[in-house]
This record gives structure tokens, C-alpha cells and sequence, in this order.
């Protein structure tokens, strides 16, 4: 599943190449697509401005020109937003089409494996003199927002009392950070994925929010990180963040760190990749 920095990607690109449009026609391809959205797609959009393209962990979003609400978008496990030539040939998992009144490419959204969505939310303020969707609310900021507050976060953190992998995990404590980055940003905090966060003090939580924030600003910087084609910017290019992975995916590698090979457990359905010398519990 995408994460920040490869959802980041995307609206950098999209921002670009969307602002300031005018929707022209709206093709929904796949029922899926737009399972969460009440009445039509197409009817809300046609003749809407898009005014800017946001983010809130993994959610984007399009404030439309009546400034009360918005085009959402989740990519899910495989879903791609695309701007493509109207002649270029329908994607074989094209879920849904936008043109716009002008020239331009027109935008699609691809998604093989149907997780994704889009829907047309209202907007609400975010507490910072911002809006945001309402169905996003819930999700806390990420840890490269300007607005993100490193002391309420270690709060909370404390308060939890639960593995610091499951908290950095859980968007509604911070938002954006999935597996891979888990991963490499615990690894270099040298914490084990289930030390207590009612155990770390203060300097350990923000030598960690350090070592997110500059795993996520360089996988940013790198493209974001692609293991398969299902992960590509709106111009379908593969960033290359996991060449400099030092944790995850490298199970029977050494560390490069001191050596020693890397571990992988089972974790909440999924796997924990981490060096047993290096991140030691206890």
C-alpha cells in the first residue's frame, strides 16, 4: 500500500497538473470505484473548479470552486491517479475517467485491485484555519506537517502504553507511516517494534519522530519506494527509495549496520523486519 512520501508524490503531480480545471465529464468504470459516495459522481463534478490538491496521511483530496467540499481519493492497495493523453490507450484496470474543459490530459484513476475510492465529501475546518474532509477528521497529522505537535503526540504515546510499531501504525495517533517506513525508522532509532511506549521517555520519542521524518523526506526525495508496477507517480514512473532500505525486505541480510542478519517476524497479519543486535528489546 502507498504511504506518505509515495503519496506525496502524487499530489505534487497532481497539484500541477489539476489546479485551477474545470471538470468536464466524469466516466465511472467500476461501481467499486465510487462505493462510498451517495447519488452521482459525475452530476457533483461537472462544472466544479478544482482549487488546490491536499493531503492528510494517505487521503487526497480536491477542494472544489463552491469551497464546501471536495473530491476524495484513497489509492488503497493499488490504486493510481494518472494523467494521461486522450489518446493514450484505456489502462486495463481503468476505474474512472475525468476531462476537463480545457485541452489538457484528463485524469484516471487505475486500480487492479479495487481497495481504492473516490467520493465528493464536505469540508470542515481542521483546527488550524484549514478545512479538510469530514470523513478524514479522525486521522491525525503526520509527522511532516508543520502543524504536527510532538508533545501531544508523546502524550498520547504514553498514555496508550502499547508496542511503539502498533502505535506508529495507528492513524489516529500520527498519520501516514505504513510498514516499510516502520521499519526503517525504528531501525535506526535501534527500537524493537514491540518496545512499550509507556517505557520510552522523551528523548527516545523524539529521536524516533526524527528518524520518520528523514526516512519519509527521503524516500520523498527518492520518488517514494516501488517494489512492483503498482505503485507509480501521475506520470507512471517507479520511485527507487527501496534501494536504500536497510530493514525491510532485507530478511538473511546483513545489517549494515553492525553485521548481524536481519530478522523478520509476523506482525498484525503482515511481518516486522528488524536487526536482533541492533534493536534489541529490553
Amino acid at each position: 500500500m502507498p504511504e506518505l512520501p509515495e503519496v506525496e508524490v502524487v499530489r505534487r503531480g497532481l497539484d500541477r497538473w489539476v489546479t485551477g480545471r474545470i471538470f468536464a465529464d466524469v466516466e465511472v468504470l467500476h461501481a467499486r470505484v465510487v462505493r462510498r459516495h451517495e447519488g452521482s459522481l459525475r452530476d457533483d463534478l461537472i462544472g466544479e473548479q478544482i482549487r488546490c490538491v491536499s493531503r492528510r496521511g494517505k487521503y487526497l483530496w480536491m477542494p472544489l470552486s463552491n469551497s464546501c467540499s471536495a473530491l476524495v481519493a484513497h489509492l488503497g492497495m493499488s490504486g493510481q491517479l494518472l494523467m494521461q493523453s486522450d489518446s493514450t490507450p484505456d489502462e486495463a484496470h481503468l476505474r474512472a475517467r475525468f476531462t476537463f474543459t480545457d485541452p489538457g490530459p484528463e485524469l484516471r484513476f487505475v486500480d487492479q485491485r479495487t481497495f481504492g475510492g473516490l467520493m465528493v465529501a464536505p469540508l470542515v475546518g481542521d483546527g488550524a484555519g484549514g478545512q479538510l474532509p469530514a470523513i478524514i477528521s479522525h486521522i491525525a497529522r503526520d509527522p511532516l506537517d508543520p502543524a504536527f505537535d510532538e508533545v501531544a503526540f508523546e502524550m498520547r504515546l504514553h498514555a496508550r502504553d502499547t508496542e511503539i510499531k502498533r502505535a506508529l501504525l495507528d492513524q489516529s495517533l500520527v498519520s501516514g507511516i505504513g510498514n516499510i517506513y516502520a521499519d526503517e525508522s525504528l531501525w535506526r532509532a535501534r527500537l524493537h517494534g514491540r518496545c512499550r511506549t509507556g517505557l520510552l521517555d522523551g528523548a527516545s520519542v523524539r529521536v524516533l519522530l526524527r528518524h520518520v521524518r528523514a526516512v519519509m523526506s527521503e524516500a520523498l526525495h527518492q520518488g517514494g519506494t516501488s517494489f512492483d508496477s503498482l505503485y507509480v507517480n501521475v506520470n507512471g514512473e517507479s520511485g527507487y527509495f527501496d534501494r536504500s532500505l536497510d530493514a525491510y525486505g532485507q530478511e538473511g541480510e546483513p545489517c549494515s549496520r553492525c553485521g548481524t542478519l536481519i530478522e523478520r517476524e509476523r506482525f498484525m497479519n503482515r511481518s516486522s523486519a528488524f536487526c536482533p543486535r541492533c534493536q534489541s528489546i529490553s
